[in-house]
């Protein structure tokens, strides 16, 4: 038979306090650890450029991977790939804005948020920007042949997210 679950008055507080102290306890304890601060094990190395958990993009190694990744594809041969970019990676620092207004007038100031350590000062980075791929050249020895390009071009346009009138595939030694 089903028993049917109440709510405990103040009757039966001492009561069920006994029967769930183990559950209140668990409770308690993860409330605890929530509410402890995040520790942090690395801080950004000064000067370089990057902070956190962003990572550095290098188009060179972006080539690299591609063209050992492309070779796999039947037929290709061993891919030699070039990108070009419209702008370098970019980093996106943090702003504090601040909109004052004095009656009918109204003024903006913006500052970017330094983080002062022992080691100087550093702007504090909330993301990056990539570079925008503009476009690609991939030279092969299956360069000539269209089951080939097509594989390589439908694979470059997915990685880079350019349109195949941005890719040229090429029979190459």
């Amino acid at each position: 038979m089903m028993e049917k679950l109440r709510f405990p008055g103040i009757k039966n507080l001492p009561e069920f306090l006994k029967r769930s102290k183990y559950v209140l306890i668990m409770v308690a304890a993860g409330i605890l650890l929530l509410l402890l601060p995040a520790k942090r094990d690395q801080a950004p190395e000064q000067g370089s450029g990057v902070s956190g958990g962003e990572e550095s993009f290098s188009v060179e190694a972006m080539e690299a991977r591609l063209g050992e990744i492309l070779s796999r594809i039947d037929g290709a041969g061993e891919v030699s790939v070039m990108l070009t970019v419209r702008s370098g990676t970019r980093r996106i620092l943090a702003v504090d804005r601040e909109l004052t207004q004095t009656g009918d007038q109204s003024r903006r100031s913006e500052e970017t948020v330094i983080l002062s350590t022992d080691n100087g000062e550093q702007a504090v980075s909330v993301g990056q920007n990539y570079p925008e791929f503009q476009g690609v050249l991939a030279v092969c020895p299956g360069g000539d042949d269209p089951e080939v390009c097509l594989k390589l071009t439908r694979a470059l346009a997915s990685l880079t997210g350019l349109s195949s009138g941005k890719i040229t595939v090429c029979k190459g030694s």
